[in-house]
Protein backbone atom coordinates (compact mmCIF):
# COMPACT_ATOMS: atom_id res chain seq x y z
CA UNK A 1 0.00 0.00 0.00
CA UNK A 2 1.08 3.58 -0.60
CA UNK A 3 -0.30 7.09 -0.46
CA UNK A 4 -0.22 9.56 -3.32
CA UNK A 5 0.23 13.15 -2.18
CA UNK A 6 -1.05 15.69 -4.69
CA UNK A 7 -0.14 19.34 -4.14
CA UNK A 8 -1.74 22.18 -6.07
CA UNK A 9 -0.65 25.82 -5.96
CA UNK A 10 -3.74 27.90 -6.53
CA UNK A 11 -3.99 31.42 -7.97
CA UNK A 12 -3.92 33.77 -4.93
CA UNK A 13 -7.44 34.48 -3.73
CA UNK A 14 -8.93 31.50 -5.58
CA UNK A 15 -8.57 28.78 -2.92
CA UNK A 16 -12.20 29.19 -1.76
CA UNK A 17 -13.35 28.84 -5.38
CA UNK A 18 -11.22 25.71 -5.84
CA UNK A 19 -12.57 24.10 -2.66
CA UNK A 20 -16.18 24.99 -3.46
CA UNK A 21 -15.92 23.57 -6.98
CA UNK A 22 -14.29 20.40 -5.66
CA UNK A 23 -16.94 19.94 -2.97
CA UNK A 24 -19.83 20.56 -5.36
CA UNK A 25 -18.55 18.60 -8.37
CA UNK A 26 -15.13 16.96 -8.16
CA UNK A 27 -15.41 14.99 -4.93
CA UNK A 28 -18.35 12.86 -6.10
CA UNK A 29 -16.62 12.07 -9.37
CA UNK A 30 -13.40 11.03 -7.65
CA UNK A 31 -15.33 8.95 -5.13
CA UNK A 32 -16.72 6.91 -8.05
CA UNK A 33 -13.21 6.04 -9.22
CA UNK A 34 -10.62 6.24 -6.44
CA UNK A 35 -10.61 3.86 -3.46
CA UNK A 36 -9.59 5.90 -0.45
CA UNK A 37 -9.19 9.60 0.25
CA UNK A 38 -6.90 9.86 3.26
CA UNK A 39 -6.99 13.64 3.61
CA UNK A 40 -7.79 16.94 1.91
CA UNK A 41 -6.23 20.16 3.19
CA UNK A 42 -5.51 23.80 2.40
CA UNK A 43 -2.48 25.65 3.76
CA UNK A 44 -2.92 28.25 6.48
CA UNK A 45 0.65 28.98 7.60
CA UNK A 46 3.85 28.82 5.57
CA UNK A 47 3.48 28.57 1.81
CA UNK A 48 -0.03 29.80 1.09
CA UNK A 49 -2.50 28.99 -1.67
CA UNK A 50 -1.78 25.26 -1.46
CA UNK A 51 -4.27 22.42 -1.65
CA UNK A 52 -2.90 19.05 -0.54
CA UNK A 53 -4.80 15.81 -0.82
CA UNK A 54 -3.82 12.24 -0.07
CA UNK A 55 -5.09 9.04 -1.68
CA UNK A 56 -4.29 5.46 -0.65
CA UNK A 57 -3.78 2.72 -3.22
CA UNK A 58 -2.98 -0.97 -2.90
CA UNK A 59 -0.26 -0.78 -5.55
CA UNK A 60 0.91 1.26 -8.53
CA UNK A 61 -1.09 -0.85 -11.00
CA UNK A 62 -4.30 -0.06 -9.13
CA UNK A 63 -3.44 3.65 -9.19
CA UNK A 64 -2.69 3.64 -12.92
CA UNK A 65 -5.89 1.74 -13.79
CA UNK A 66 -8.22 3.76 -11.57
CA UNK A 67 -6.83 7.14 -12.56
CA UNK A 68 -7.12 6.15 -16.24
CA UNK A 69 -10.79 5.31 -15.69
CA UNK A 70 -11.32 8.65 -13.96
CA UNK A 71 -9.54 10.63 -16.67
CA UNK A 72 -11.74 8.93 -19.29
CA UNK A 73 -14.94 9.92 -17.44
CA UNK A 74 -16.68 12.77 -19.34
CA UNK A 75 -17.87 14.25 -16.03
CA UNK A 76 -14.24 14.47 -14.89
CA UNK A 77 -13.24 16.16 -18.14
CA UNK A 78 -16.00 18.75 -17.74
CA UNK A 79 -14.94 19.36 -14.16
CA UNK A 80 -11.28 19.81 -15.15
CA UNK A 81 -12.22 22.52 -17.64
CA UNK A 82 -13.56 24.55 -14.70
CA UNK A 83 -10.77 23.63 -12.27
CA UNK A 84 -7.60 24.02 -14.33
CA UNK A 85 -7.81 27.83 -14.70
CA UNK A 86 -7.50 28.06 -10.89
CA UNK A 87 -4.21 26.12 -10.73
CA UNK A 88 -0.73 27.62 -11.12
CA UNK A 89 1.32 24.48 -10.40
CA UNK A 90 0.75 20.86 -9.45
CA UNK A 91 2.91 18.02 -8.25
CA UNK A 92 2.47 14.46 -7.10
CA UNK A 93 4.49 12.28 -4.75
CA UNK A 94 4.25 8.61 -3.90
CA UNK A 95 4.64 8.02 -0.16
CA UNK A 96 5.23 4.67 1.49
CA UNK A 97 3.90 4.37 5.03
CA UNK A 98 6.41 3.45 7.71
CA UNK A 99 5.94 -0.17 8.78
CA UNK A 100 4.60 0.90 12.18
CA UNK A 101 1.96 3.11 10.49
CA UNK A 102 0.57 0.63 7.95
CA UNK A 103 -2.05 -0.73 10.35
CA UNK A 104 -3.17 2.75 11.36
CA UNK A 105 -3.42 3.82 7.72
CA UNK A 106 -5.63 0.80 7.01
CA UNK A 107 -7.81 1.74 10.01
CA UNK A 108 -8.18 5.29 8.65
CA UNK A 109 -9.12 3.95 5.20
CA UNK A 110 -11.62 1.46 6.63
CA UNK A 111 -13.23 4.13 8.84
CA UNK A 112 -13.58 6.45 5.86
CA UNK A 113 -15.22 3.73 3.78
CA UNK A 114 -17.57 2.85 6.63
CA UNK A 115 -18.61 6.50 7.03
CA UNK A 116 -19.05 6.94 3.28
CA UNK A 117 -21.21 3.80 3.05
CA UNK A 118 -23.36 5.01 5.98
CA UNK A 119 -24.27 8.28 4.21
CA UNK A 120 -27.54 8.33 2.28
CA UNK A 121 -27.10 8.30 -1.50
Amino acid sequence: MFVEERIYTIIPGKTPDFLKLYEEEGMAIQARHLPAMVGYYSSDIGTLNLIVHLWAFDDINQRVALRAQMVADPDWQDYLKKLMPLILHQESRILRPASFFEGRLQTIIDAGKKKLNAQPA
